[in-house]
């Protein structure tokens, strides 16, 4: 079964490249075609890129990797946080703050104290031990980290690989992600340098919806390989053999309980299936037997 049809891509406008004189002479082998002074990228190419990039994120994730979502633009911010809250994983989708990878122990150290402030009972003034002005220092502070590093605040390391909606804008967060050799996923607009990409999917990052349905899909790829990862940590593996997985959040439980549900529900209706035809098969055989013992 395809992870995406043609008919979604098209609905979603994920073929609108950018205007003719905005474009990137690299991304030559990607466009169909340009109509009304504006490119049209090959869905046909877009779809088999979309195939890869789904097959490496849910391997990476099933042997124990994260994958990061960054998009900060106006378009992708929603997206972003909900498809990266659905599945779990850390997000930025405000402001990429230089250093965020290559500097990520000192990042570290501000997710430390943005969770010792949320430690603290900002209503409780007396238990506190702080007077009201220091109280409200902390809570601006607090306010501040939530807004920057929210998204990332229960990541312990730096993740496997990177989602990116628009390279360009994000060239910063490329920069130190290809200087750590962490490989980057994203959506490849017409203006875009494909060489900067190690799984790229040829799209439109400007619309929502385009934007919205590329991240899903990423979302959905590691979905399944967090059922994969559990799959082998709960024994579909064999006996001795050591889980590469780490134990798995409330919400991957959650996630998975959800499939068995639908499995169980499909089981009994499979099995009816099967019986019918089978019964009748013996009521079959043993008719002439009865009719033979008669004569």
């Amino acid at each position: 079964m395809a992870v995406v049809t043609m008919r979604e891509l098209l609905e979603s406008g994920v073929h609108f490249g950018h205007q003719t004189r905005r474009w990137n002479p690299k991304m030559k082998r990607f466009i169909f075609t340009e109509r009304n002074g504006i490119y049209i990228i090959d869905l046909l190419q877009s779809l088999s890129y979309i195939d890869r990039a789904y097959e490496f994120v849910k391997e990476t994730v099933a042997h124990g990797g994260s994958i990061m979502f960054v998009g900060t633009k106006k378009q992708a911010q929603e997206a972003i946080a909900e498809q990266a809250t659905r599945v779990g994983m850390p997000y930025v989708n405000q402001r990429w703050l230089g250093g965020m990878l290559t500097n990520f122990s000192t990042v570290y150290k501000r997710l430390q104290r943005l969770k010792e402030l949320e430690a603290i009972d900002f209503e409780d003034v007396a238990a506190s031990g702080l007077t009201k002005k220091e109280l409200l220092v902390l809570s601006r502070e607090k306010t501040k980290l939530e807004k920057t590093l929210g998204g990332i605040r229960e990541m312990s390391k730096v993740p496997s690989a990177v989602w990116i909606v628009d390279t360009k804008k994000e060239h910063i967060a490329v920069g130190e992600a290809r200087k750590l050799h962490i490989p980057v996923v994203a959506i490849l607009d017409t203006n875009c340098d494909p060489d900067e990409v190690d799984y790229k999917i040829p799209g439109n990052d400007d619309a929502i919806r385009s934007v919205t349905l590329l991240t899903r899909v990423i979302a959905d790829a590691v979905a399944e390989g967090l059922i994969a990862r559990s799959g082998a940590a709960t024994g579909d593996s064999k006996p001795g053999e050591k889980a590469a997985a780490e134990p798995l959040a409330e919400w991957e439980r959650d996630l998975l309980e959800g499939e068995k549900k639908a499995d169980d529900a499909e089981a009994p209706a499979a099995d009816a299936a099967v019986e019918a035809p089978a019964a009748e098969a013996v009521e079959a055989v043993e008719a002439p037997a009865a009719d033979a013992e008669q004569a």
